[in-house]
């Protein structure tokens, strides 16, 4: 919107905080193209690049709504930094997974889980896990329901889901977050373990 075309950064934030959705609609605008560019130049891959993008901006969107944004005057340092942390993560995580030494004599790198058949137990239990989802899916509003299978089953950027629904990006990230607390916390409730 072109009234806050003019606003700092911190102004937007302030604005966003008193339930001004649009206002941080024009900061993702205003600092998209440099994140996501940022971004992509790390990981050379378009979807982890998206992927990445899209927490970073959700990150953002929790700290500031908790009230933990502290950065005065510092929101492209900060927004940079978050992205440059969860890229970090996700080199992390992806070393975690490759790691396996060739060194060790009692090691046969060949005899993993991951490379034999599934058994009837795995392959039961993964279909338990998907009843599980499913039946937590049910439970979700149905806004928060719509944008979880558009993320998810759908594999549509939150751009995209922002516009099939008619809502901006910031309110398809808040109700895609919101639909996975509520999935933990009914989980939770009904003590079902979504992993293997």
């Amino acid at each position: 919107m072109k009234i806050y075309k003019d606003k700092s950064d911190d102004q937007l934030i302030t604005l966003y905080v008193d339930g001004k959705n649009e206002a941080f609609d024009e900061l993702l605008e205003r600092h998209k193209d440099r994140i996501y560019m940022y971004i992509y130049h790390s990981v050379r891959n378009d979807e982890i690049a998206d992927d990445i993008f899209q927490d970073t901006f959700v990150k953002a969107i929790t700290t500031i709504k908790q009230g933990r944004y502290v950065e005065n005057g510092h929101f492209p340092a900060w927004i940079t930094r978050i992205a440059h942390n969860l890229i970090i993560d996700y080199y992390r995580q992806a070393k975690a997974e490759n790691l396996q030494s060739t060194d060790d004599d009692d090691v046969n790198i060949l005899n993993r889980k991951e490379l034999a058949d599934s058994t009837i137990e795995d392959t039961m239990v993964t279909s338990q896990i998907h009843n599980d989802v499913r039946r937590l899916i049910r439970e979700l509003p149905a806004s928060q329901r719509e944008v979880l299978v558009m993320r998810y089953y759908k594999n549509m950027s939150f751009k995209e889901i922002a516009d099939t629904t008619g809502v901006s990006i910031n309110t398809a990230l808040g109700r895609m977050r919101y639909a996975i607390l509520n999935m933990r916390r009914i989980a939770e409730e009904h003590n079902i373990i979504l992993t293997m």
